[in-house]
């Protein structure tokens, strides 16, 4: 009994610093799966092993003080973080009109609650919305379909332009309302067959991908992938993007005429596409989600190959632009592509001429979350980013969107990157269009 003592004491030791720190770090996006019931049980159970330890007289000894003390850190550090995330929360809902107006139309947020994200959409605080397989699992499509109609309702009833509804519905492994949705294998299963049939077999996918989508409210879809498909070799950094996976081919023609096949069977379906994850991440081994990553490769080489399939299904459709979280360090060495003005201003907008819709990836993946995601923020807007995307965690908003707010409140913020990226956002999201039925939104075409 008194060995059995030992080993429970010892493991009170070792868990204190490890309870003590998911307590102070709450928020964090790792955590999320502690939150609700996960904290409150943190809270009674440190509570509870408080009140064991000193009814065990463990306060007697200064090891059993000390003990003690950190088993009460949890709950007061808990409370701490709350109080910092209610702050912050009440400083976006309390953003003026003017501040909701400029500021609003250039957020996309995930959501768990339809109450919260109401409220964000009626304020004009957001200008898009992302559902994902929590939002559907355990319901019926006319459950999901009815919400979004709702969230449209409340937009129109605010007199605000209609939200833009994004999904992942990439095909293959990367289908995230599939099912209750059609499972529609990846492009990369297309390359073997013949030309005509590679862009028949796509244009059919693209068609139910559009056509699904769209009956539910969705308006645009977060593919296809254009990255150049990587060696055929294990990545033991990669733990989630998976691009070998999701990748349609390594050769960039074959890219091209897939990818561009399914955007015209989306894009005929009334549901908008974009291209991902530009500068490419197919050349990178470390994964974005958890990891800062680089992309070394000469520009000259990237534009004769990787760029290519991207440059092409741009010319001739109404496609949005993910720019990655990869850093290109042959243009800016010194940040993600995804907020370079060196990239976005540089690259895509003067030196390719595209003026259409640029989508970060989500904000909440390593490589910005775990650096100054402020900065990220106010670059990325500046660099004439039209939608920052807030995905995974969709309580990082707030932390986002106050990062947006102090930059404007501080003058950080281009009035002129604001003002194009609005007429952009307008030009590429018609309200007249979207008000006609589910779906509708649409891309201006980039000619």
């Amino acid at each position: 009994m008194q060995f059995l003592r030992r080993i429970g004491l010892i493991l009170l030791w070792l868990a204190a610093p490890v309870v003590t720190f998911a307590a102070a770090n709450k928020n964090d996006p790792y955590l999320v799966p502690l939150r609700g019931a996960g904290n409150v049980a943190l809270v009674v159970a440190s509570i509870a092993i408080v009140i064991l330890l000193l009814r065990k007289g463990r306060w007697r000894t200064i090891a059993g003080k000390l003990l003690v003390t950190l088993w009460c850190l949890p709950p007061v550090l808990m409370s701490a973080a709350h109080l910092k995330f209610e702050l912050r929360k009440h400083d976006v809902l309390g953003a003026s009109a003017a501040e909701a107006r400029q500021l609003g139309p250039h957020f996309m947020v995930g959501y768990s609650s339809f109450p919260e994200v109401a409220r964000l959409a009626e304020q004009g605080l957001i200008g898009g919305v992302y559902v994902t397989r929590h939002n559907i699992r355990g319901r019926t499509i006319a459950a999901l379909r009815a919400e979004i109609s709702a969230l449209q309702d409340k937009r129109r009833a605010a007199g605000l332009p209609p939200l833009v509804v994004a999904a992942d519905q990439e095909g293959g492994i990367v289908g995230h309302l599939a099912p209750p949705l059609t499972k529609v294998p990846a492009l990369a299963t297309l390359t073997g067959l013949a030309p005509d049939d590679q862009q028949a077999k796509a244009e059919e996918f693209g068609r139910i991908h559009g056509h699904e989508l769209g009956a539910l409210g969705v308006n645009l879809n977060l593919a296809p992938v254009l990255d150049l498909k990587p060696p055929a070799r294990r990545n033991r950094l990669d733990f989630h993007t998976l691009i070998g996976q999701r990748a349609i081919a390594t050769d960039p023609a074959v890219v091209s005429t897939i990818a561009s096949a399914y955007v015209h069977g989306l894009e005929e379906s009334g549901v908008g596409a974009t291209l991902k994850h530009f500068p490419g991440i197919g050349r990178v081994r470390t994964d974005t989600h958890h990891f800062s990553a680089n992309l070394d490769t000469r520009v000259g080489e990237l534009e004769a190959t990787d760029w290519l399939p991207f440059r092409e299904v741009l010319s001739h459709s109404r496609s949005a632009l993910m720019v990655g979280h990869v850093t290109l360090t042959a243009v800016d060495p010194d940040r993600a592509a995804s907020h370079s003005k060196r990239v976005v201003d540089g690259i895509i907008r003067d030196k390719w001429g595209y003026q259409g819709v640029v989508m970060t990836d989500d904000l909440v993946m390593g490589a910005i979350y775990q650096n100054d995601v402020c900065k990220a923020v106010v670059e990325a807007i500046n660099a004439g980013v039209d939608l920052l995307l807030v995905a995974y965690d969709g309580a990082q908003f707030y932390r986002v969107f106050a990062c947006s707010l102090d930059g404007m409140r501080q003058g950080k913020l281009d009035a002129a990157m604001l003002r194009a990226s609005a007429t952009r956002l307008e030009r590429g999201f018609p309200i007249e269009q979207a008000r006609a039925g589910p779906g509708a939104i649409s891309f201006a075409r980039q000619d």
